[in-house]
């Protein structure tokens, strides 16, 4: 093994030569510190057997900003109040459905409050969405709206993002009256509690728009997605792939129009 020292932080020390101290000093043991994370360089396979790989990897340190901006993002993505939930979500996010199914139907037992049984029935919604479930998704998502809907104010950001959900499994199941009507739901709702540029706005436009594309209502769907853009371009990096994204499909209801 090679470490290239040139290429770490001098902040910071993510690993130790120990064979002064190991039991086999032949061995030129290297202890890394916890969480050290190597980027893959080259995999190519043994030449004496094909069934073997040699891979080639490069150590990061706490400044490289490639992985801190993947992190930041994964913790974005996954973050939740308790260790149990941030694993279901990372279960969810790496395709692992049936363990994430068995977690949260075990949290769902112990859950002590309103407002968890609320999220945990969310999530297997989500689960159940992922899986091609479309029907069990709704009763999901419907179950933990219920439960919002008692204990939320009529105008919460969270009932706006059931809403969503639910529309979203509605268009994946190409009843795009139903989605529409959920979407129109969870705009109404975001329209008043969050700011003119905040992203989730966008998103209930762009759903909208994309959901107006396959009924060949293409005006309005131009509409929609250009409101969409428009908060984007305000909100985010210029060169934020959700930008692309909606400008991709604007190019393809120009197509129609």
């Amino acid at each position: 093994m090679t470490i290239d020292q040139s290429k770490l932080s001098t902040s910071n020390t993510p690993f130790a030569m120990i064979d002064e101290h190991s039991a086999i000093p032949s061995e030129q043991e290297i202890l890394f510190t916890m969480h050290t994370v190597f980027r893959v360089v080259e995999m190519k396979q043994t030449a004496k057997n094909n069934r073997l790989w040699e891979v080639q990897l490069t150590i990061t340190d706490d400044n490289d900003p490639q992985l801190s901006t993947l992190t930041n993002r994964i913790k974005h993505e996954v973050q939740d109040p308790t260790g149990w939930h941030r694993m279901g979500k990372l279960m969810l996010k790496v395709g692992h459905f049936d363990q994430a199914e068995e977690l949260y139907q075990e949290l769902l037992k112990n859950a002590s409050s309103d407002s968890e049984r609320a999220h945990i029935y969310h999530m297997l919604g989500m689960l159940k969405n992922q899986q091609g479930k479309y029907p069990e998704a709704v009763k999901f998502y419907e179950k933990s709206l219920e439960i919002k809907r008692k204990t939320l104010p009529e105008h919460d950001a969270s009932l706006a993002t059931s809403y969503n959900n639910i529309g979203l499994v509605y268009d994946n199941m190409g009843e795009y009256s139903k989605a529409l009507e959920f979407y129109e739901k969870s705009l109404k709702i975001r329209e008043i509690s969050l700011p003119p540029t905040h992203p989730d706005l966008a998103q209930s436009y762009n759903n909208i728009g994309m959901t107006y594309y396959p009924m060949g209502e293409y005006s309005k769907a131009f509409s929609y997605l250009e409101k969409a853009l428009g908060i984007l371009r305000k909100s985010l990096p210029s060169t934020h792939p959700h930008i692309k994204s909606v400008m991709n499909s604007i190019a393809a209801v120009k197509e129609k129009l």
